[in-house]
């Protein structure tokens, strides 16, 4: 059964794969066929949940964030915590550890900033300190499992807590760690998006491109995403919609062996 952490120090598995989910569905979108052939191969996976903190409680909301919560159809006051609820239900069918850092998402962190989705989707805002504070909680992770591979998103599509998270593993990198960046899903259904994004970090040449074959474990993180009910009708419109676009892109990245593939990018 998996744990559910909030402190670095509770951590106890022998962990060789750590992925950082910007988001509480990230990962599973993103990597949920990678993540499930390392647990079923009995290899510990944690999953490091970066922005998980509520509002305060009192906070008077922004426009933009009654807006995403009537998208998500959840209640000001539940938010978090259903959203968390979602979170544990996918990570028990993906099998892999969370570990919560309890920080805020860009729509509560800087609500007069990030106000609207052409902020939200555009340039981190400065005075932003979420890169600093993921680094920052993350050295001491990193510190205790310095042999694992850190999976980090890409920042395709340009979230700006996807780029933050993108920043600090980064330095981390620079800092020694070994350092994977996985395709944002569903963002890099737009192949323009992704070449933008690999044009912004150098162009394609400065990675090496990996695909693993998921065809044994398609299944299971469809499932998983399946628990994130309250994502599913504002990203893709539906389970069965859902379903649909992601056996269509990992049909569409194509592994040497096997239908279904996942792709990361590490810097050469």
């Amino acid at each position: 059964m998996p744990f559910h952490y909030t402190r670095i120090e509770q951590l106890s598995a022998p962990y060789r794969y750590i992925y950082l989910s910007p988001h509480l569905d990230d990962a599973a979108l993103s990597c949920g066929g990678a993540i499930a052939q390392h647990t079923t191969a009995g290899t510990p996976v944690l999953v490091v949940n970066i922005c998980t903190a509520p509002p305060s409680p009192g906070a008077l909301l922004s426009p933009f964030v009654s807006l995403m919560h009537r998208r998500w159809n959840l209640p000001a006051d539940e938010a978090m915590a259903r959203r968390l609820r979602e979170d544990a239900e996918a990570l028990e069918i993906l099998r892999a550890d969370g570990l919560q850092l309890d920080l805020l998402d860009a729509i509560y962190r800087m609500p007069e900033v990030y106000a609207n989705d052409d902020t939200l989707f555009g340039k981190v805002a400065e005075g932003d300190q979420l890169a600093a504070d993921v680094q920052s909680r993350l050295e001491p992770l990193i510190n205790r499992y310095p042999d694992a591979v850190i999976y980090a998103p890409l920042g395709v599509g340009r979230h700006v807590d996807h780029l933050a998270t993108f920043a600090a593993a980064q330095a981390l990198s620079r800092s020694g760690a070994s350092v994977a960046f996985y395709e944002d899903f569903p963002y890099v259904r737009l192949e323009s998006a992704r070449d933008q994004r690999l044009a912004e970090l150098g162009g394609p040449d400065r990675f090496l491109p990996l695909v693993t074959s998921i065809d044994a474990t398609l299944t299971r993180k469809i499932g998983a995403i399946e628990a994130y009910t309250s994502q599913l009708d504002v990203l893709f419109g539906g389970a069965a919609a859902m379903a649909r676009a992601v056996r269509d892109y990992a049909a569409r990245v194509s592994p040497d062996a096997g239908a279904y593939g996942e792709r990361i990018w590490m810097f050469r």
